[in-house]
């Protein structure tokens, strides 16, 4: 099956929505489609009270798992946990490689390492963990879990020649970006410093459509192995990076022109949803800065696009890089330093304008995949410089695919300091729009690297000073999107969390509202191997936990050693240790399903580039 060219010209047409008002629009529960998931939300009629869960039970924690199984968790999150063995594993992978050589050092991390944390290696290897797990109430996350083993010196050309464009590179164009979107040497490799997250490069479109496929396997998988099943993906994986540095540059000058603005209004300081600009007072502003004519602007803030009330927020604002006001065409703010107007986008080359057109095109097959075997897709958070252009899109995905489900997350950092207005503008964009809002919630995987970037390249730290204030900042998100889902049973979320006092935070609160775990709008997520006591604990509860399997291929053996869930202590190996020995082996009945569909021939070798790319963008933003 080829790409269509039509894919994303469409999607400005299939998203067009009511016009924005400051006031939240009533919410209405669209006809349920065939094969529309039913809409659940707190029963009128009394269920049966949810029972206490106990972190502390080990016999719930493992009785799902086998007596090797829990002797090999002892032995490797007992080593995961010596911190003279997390300082020299690089060096101890390389000398077992050698020592061993690879087959035997594969067989063995097959028994260990990877037995613990990575699901396995093709579709079929994968399906006995997730029907072993869902006999047990817990469900799965997958995961593509595979890393180019490129060395830093070769990740950081890589990635400077990936994330300028050619005017860029021959000296056009790099000064209208602002430093935190330039692609700098010194943070080329961006896998220094990470270790929970997987990181990509881009190498070729035909790498690119390599993922996508590989993304699309996973999907299948999960719809395949699981009536629950929720699928991971990465933007970065799919596509030119420069494209999400470029937006991301755009998306934030136009938001700092609207504080700008509103400052000089007198409004600053107000949270990000309650400020609300005076158009009239606007107009006169874009006119004296030369962005356009009084009758162009007149066209732009019309009853249409923005309601008769004379005011606008921020959502109003970022509606307007739409196709439905000519403002898109003009795209340009102006330099609060010089004073000048600049372009919001950079110039393309032809080549570069079709890599963006397959990028989107990407996405747009692989939510269509999700869509039609009713998978949830997650689409990962990355580095700020990224972030963005990924909400932005991912948000775009939402309006076109969240309209009877929760179909499509968007990730949000906890760790960030915008986290919680970024939360609240989505929530009250998906009221106003009426799709379905579907979030999940992490504090962050990239903090180190954030935190050394911006002090080396000179702009301000967007990470949370402390531990303490980044986890009340994802307490007090989660609490927000918990008083939505009370009222609103058609939102979900995911608490990707490994904290005990996190899930006691999330179960009270949904105590206190109302929402029972059989309504499948709260879902709990812990890595593969790292959390039993957690996640089986919550099956038991009749809540929905998930974990995230990282699927379909072992991560390269020289990456494995600098993951998150191989370095992170382990939570209670002391519960490993009482619980060995009175836990009875547990085995599965067989079981023989049918063979997952064949794998998808998706090309995107074959396009059209009958329009501009940047027109295409504009046209369904």
């Amino acid at each position: 099956m080829g790409l269509r060219r039509t894919s994303w010209m469409h999607f400005s047409a299939l998203c067009r929505r009511a016009p924005l008002s400051t006031a939240p629009a009533a919410r209405e529960q669209p006809a349920a489609g065939p094969g529309a998931e039913p809409v659940c939300g707190p029963a009128e009629t009394a269920r049966p009270p949810v029972p206490a869960v106990d972190f502390g039970n080990t016999q719930e924690a493992y009785r799902s798992r086998r007596s090797w199984e829990l002797a090999r968790s002892l032995l490797v999150l007992s080593l995961c946990a010596s911190p003279a063995l997390l300082a020299r594993h690089e060096q101890l992978l390389h000398l077992a490689r050698k020592l061993l050589g690879q087959r035997l050092f594969n067989t063995l991390m097959k028994m260990t390492f990877y037995g613990q944390f990575v699901a396995g290696e093709d579709q079929e290897s994968i399906r006995p963990l997730i029907q072993h797990n869902r006999a047990f109430g817990v469900g799965s996350i997958l995961d593509y879990g595979v890393e180019e083993d490129l060395t830093p010196e070769e990740a950081e050309r890589t990635e400077m020649e990936s994330c300028s464009s050619a005017l860029e590179r021959d000296g056009c164009g790099v000064s209208k970006r602002e430093k935190q979107f330039q692609a700098h040497r010194a943070f080329g490799d961006r896998r220094d410093g990470v270790t929970s997250a997987r990181t990509y490069f881009y190498a070729s479109e035909a790498k690119c459509d390599s993922h996508m496929e590989t993304f699309l396997h996973c999907i299948e998988a999960s719809g395949g192995a699981s009536e629950d099943g929720f699928s991971a993906i990465k933007l970065t994986a799919l596509g030119r990076p420069q494209f999400l540095l470029q937006f991301s540059d755009m998306l934030t000058k136009w938001r700092r022109f609207f504080h700008h603005v509103a400052a000089e209004q007198g409004k600053a300081g107000l949270a990000a949803v309650d400020t609300k600009l005076e158009v009239a007072a606007l107009q006169e502003s874009v006119v004296k800065m030369g962005i356009a004519s009084r009758a162009e602007i007149e066209d732009w803030f019309t009853a249409e696009t923005l309601g008769v009330s004379g005011t606008l927020d921020l959502l109003d604002w970022c509606s307007l890089i739409d196709s439905r006001t000519e403002l898109s065409r003009h795209l340009v703010v102006p330099n609060m330093q010089t004073g000048r107007l600049e372009p919001l986008l950079s110039q393309f080359t032809e080549e570069e304008e079709r890599q963006m057109t397959r990028m989107l095109q990407r996405m747009d097959v692989l939510a269509k995949k999700a869509n039609q075997v009713g998978v949830r897709l997650m689409v990962d958070a990355e580095q700020t410089y990224f972030q963005p252009a990924i909400s932005r899109l991912t948000l775009e995905m939402q309006r076109r695919f969240n309209v009877e489900r929760p179909l499509i997350f968007n990730t949000f950092q906890c760790y960030l300091r915008d986290a919680y207005d970024n939360v609240i503008l989505d929530v009250e964009l998906a009221r106003r729009e009426g799709w379905c809002f579907g979030a999940k919630l992490v504090r962050g995987a990239y903090m180190a690297q954030e935190r050394a970037r911006a002090l080396e390249v000179g702009y301000e730290d967007p990470i949370n000073p402390t531990y303490e204030a980044t986890s009340a900042v994802y307490h007090r998100c989660l609490d927000y999107v918990l008083e939505e889902l009370k009222h609103n049973a058609r939102a979900a979320v995911m608490v990707a969390s490994h904290n005990e006092d996190t899930v006691r935070f999330t179960l009270r609160r949904m105590e206190e509202l109302g929402l029972h775990p059989a309504d499948r709008q709260v879902y709990f997520g812990q890595l593969l191997g790292m959390c039993d006591h957690i996640s089986f604990p919550l099956a038991g509860r009749t809540c929905r936990p998930l974990l995230c399997s990282c699927g379909l291929r072992p991560t390269p053996a020289r990456r494995a050693g600098s993951r998150q869930e191989l370095l992170c202590p382990p939570p209670r190996p002391w519960t490993l240790r009482t619980t060995f020995p009175r836990v009875q082996p547990w085995r599965p009945e067989p079981h023989t399903g049918q063979r997952l569909a064949a794998e998808a021939g998706l090309s995107i070798n074959h396009f059209s580039t009958a329009s501009s790319p940047r027109l295409r963008l504009r046209e369904w933003l």
